[in-house]
């Protein structure tokens, strides 16, 4: 027997004094059925009424023919607190606390697809649980500079790699009936500005950069939604950007899905009817026009639309293609009679947090202090305001509430036992707080000096540094102040070096930083903002319970000039008048350095592991291919060490003697396996020559150059082993 939804229209019709036929819809009609059904019931109000807001997350369905709100909620690292109706406090709820799962650039860390999946199931569920139809990520914006204060929502510097985990963590989470809304689409690269800044860049950087993960998250993914990003691309804002959302999206991209605005990303009626944008969420309004508690109304595809449609400024075309999209969101969600009923807060899914950050986790150097063996370990003295601090607060709208954060003290005690652990705040970096610089209260000279005296009396140091979630460092709606570490680190840990030389530094952070002080460390460790089982996966890997495996998603630069978006002067970033150009081109984090011949100082790709590997020689399965063949590239690789470890074979191409400007190399494939002590293996490695096309903008198409690549296989992007290939 078929399942149908009756919708009480006749009843509802009776109340208030008319009569109508009862609706039924059945939900086992494909969606485009319903789709159209639905559509031809709607009055020119409920099309509207589809389009924008009406409170903070939430859009309001059509309650006449029993479609449902669509509901929304911040992501992508888990699912937020609830929000207020009406304003950005929290609603202080009882039961919102949320599993925190690792930010995107410990995701990234991963090289890891399967990672990516897990990952995109788990916080799907936690989503669905939460009776969220819309989870507001995940971000794949291109980090181009380390001073972005955003760049931890983000999968990394190179699209190649953020393409390959984003379609993952998108099917896998839109498996339990919740749609992600991939952001911010596109170009928003630096939060100084983000409101005005109009991005000037070209086509083929726009093609081969900035965009590759959006179309992969969306045609490969299938996303079912995307949301638009605050900043202007020439001279017309992303949210409403007639190149951006309808010649590339819904045209060369073929995109059926809704397009939702950033809060407050919307600007204009006119243009947001006739460029593609679907449902305009959180606009401004001071209420003057209609009252205050139907400020929704105010916005720009509210009552304004209403009015340009009734008076033929706008076209019901436009308005349909709109409904559409957004009743085919609700019917994919919200409406589906296949929804599961997914988990949240659960061990299972914190389970699944620590083991994304034990992968994430990168090993920058070590000369032998690691792993630090619970039965050699000794006296250890925990330094830093990181060792204790909260990572789930602030940042901005990824911001958590989680049910449970074990901080890396607490997993230090747990792990080592308490009785041998001693802490020492050693520096100090205020509160967490979104919307503004929180200054130290305490000594610092004071605190550098406890912290020396107490170094003096262990047998290991474990500084905890690095960044943290206030404005102006990794956070929302401010970039940072310095690539320098902040608040006295670099200065603390020369002081510690003088009194205890066993000094073990654990980066906490969502960016590159600058890293000269690495010589008063004995050990790095790159451990990104890692969620719930934060101290937990740190320790695991630090005490080599888990071998680190995690590689750089983003270039660590000895110096901030080195990064190309700082090449140029303030024209290239952070802009000049409103206006940031993007002169690098297509020439953007790693590729930059390998242009100029700069050296990083921990380069793309680069991790370390307490086990090591030997590369062979790559080999070709062929050394001509046309333009429809795949490359297939094999290559052995033997764990020379005395642990089982995991190695991310890496494969970058290059074109000698280009006709047209290329980064001598870039990445193109990569795979993750497992090894066995002294265990050889071939690994391999293909791509589709596709992949080696360029954006010509002369013609505006793909096409590929014929000519000798230089294909090189490795472990970072520095990899040397290489192999010629023809393309005819």
């Amino acid at each position: 027997m078929k399942r149908t939804l009756f919708l009480f229209a006749a009843l509802c019709a009776v109340c208030v004094g008319r009569s109508q036929t009862p609706v039924y819809l059945d939900l086992t009609a494909p969606v485009e059925e319903r789709v159209e059904d639905a559509l031809a019931r709607l009055t020119l109000e409920e099309k509207v009424a589809l389009c924008h807001a009406q409170s903070k997350f939430s859009i309001k369905g059509v309650p006449r023919l029993g479609i449902p709100e669509l509901w929304m909620s911040d992501g992508p690292h888990g699912v937020r607190a609830e929000i207020n109706w009406d304003d950005w406090g929290y609603a202080g709820w009882m039961n919102d606390s949320c599993t925190a799962f690792p930010a995107l650039t410990c995701l990234a860390a991963t090289w890891n697809p399967e990672m990516s999946a897990i990952y995109g199931k788990a916080v799907g569920e936690e989503a669905r649980f939460r009776k969220k139809d819309v989870l507001l990520g995940p971000g794949v914006n291109i980090c181009r500079t380390p001073m972005n204060g955003r760049n931890f929502e983000y999968m990394g510097e190179d699209p190649v790699l953020a393409s390959k985990l984003v379609v993952p963590y998108v099917r896998q989470a839109q498996t339990n009936g919740i749609a992600v809304c991939v952001k911010h689409y596109a170009l928003n690269n630096q939060e100084t500005r983000r409101m005005n800044v109009d991005v000037e860049v070209s086509d083929r950087a726009l093609r081969e950069i900035y965009l590759p993960a959006f179309r992969a998250a969306m045609v490969d993914g299938g996303a079912w939604s995307i949301m638009g990003a605050y900043n202007k691309y020439r001279g017309q804002y992303c949210c409403h950007n007639k190149v951006l959302l309808q010649d590339i999206l819904k045209g060369d991209w073929a995109f059926d899905g809704a397009v939702i605005t950033d809060w407050s990303g919307c600007h204009s009626t006119d243009e947001a009817a006739a460029n593609g944008l679907d449902i305009e969420m959180g606009t401004g309004s001071d209420g003057l026009t209609y009252s205050l508690t139907n400020a929704y109304e105010n916005y720009y595809l509210a009552q304004p639309y209403l009015a340009a449609l009734r008076e033929g400024r706008a076209e019901m075309k436009e308005l349909d293609d709109k409904a559409r999209r957004v009743l085919r969101l609700i019917f994919r969600t919200v409406m589906s009679p296949d929804r599961p009923w997914g988990s949240f807060g659960t061990e299972e899914h914190a389970a699944v947090g620590r083991r994304v950050a034990q992968e994430g986790i990168v090993l920058l150097k070590n000369d032998g202090i690691l792993p630090l063996r619970r039965e050699s370990a000794g006296r250890i003295l925990v330094v830093g305001d990181n060792a204790t601090r909260s990572m789930c607060r602030g940042g901005g709208s990824s911001e958590l509430k989680p049910w449970r954060e074990v901080s890396p003290l607490q997993a230090v005690e747990e792990y080592y036992g308490k009785e041998n652990v001693s802490y020492v705040l050693g520096y100090e970096a205020g509160a967490p707080h979104y919307g503004r610089v929180v200054e130290p209260g305490s000594d610092a000279e004071q605190l550098r000096r406890e912290a020396v005296e107490a170094a003096r009396n262990a047998d290991v140091v474990l500084f905890f540094g690095g960044l943290n979630k206030n404005h102006r460092q990794d956070c929302e709606d401010g970039d940072r102040d310095t690539y320098s570490l902040p608040f006295g680190q670099e200065e603390l840990l020369a002081a510690l070096r003088k009194a205890n030389p066993n000094i073990i530094v654990t980066l906490i952070s969502g960016n590159a930083v600058q890293t000269d002080w690495d010589v008063d460390a004995r050990a790095v460790v790159q451990g990104w903002y890692l969620g719930s089982e934060a101290g937990h996966a740190l320790v695991d890997v630090l005490s080599g319970e888990v071998c680190p495996s995690g590689k750089l998603p983003v270039s660590f630069y000895a110096r901030l000039d080195d990064c190309s978006a700082h090449a140029f002067g303030e024209v290239s970033y952070p802009g000049v008048d409103d206006r940031v150009e993007y002169k690098d081109d297509i020439l953007v984090g790693y590729r930059w350095l390998a242009a100029r011949k700069i050296r990083a100082k921990y380069p793309f790709g680069y991790g370390l592991s307490y086990t090591s590997f030997a590369f062979g020689k790559p080999a070709a399965d062929a050394k001509v291919y046309s333009e429809d063949d795949t490359v297939r590239v094999g290559i052995e690789v033997t764990n020379t060490g005395a642990v089982e470890g995991k190695e991310v074979v890496q494969l970058y191409v290059g074109k000698p003697k280009s006709a047209v400007k290329r980064a001598p190399r870039e990445l193109k494939a990569f795979v993750k396996e497992s090894f066995a002590p002294g265990e050889t293996r071939r690994v391999e490695l293909s791509f589709p020559i596709a992949d080696l096309a360029y954006w010509n903008e002369a013609t505006g198409s793909w096409c590929i150059e014929k000519g000798t690549y230089t294909v090189y296989v490795g472990n970072s992007s520095e990899a040397a082993a290489a192999v010629k290939i023809e393309v005819k």
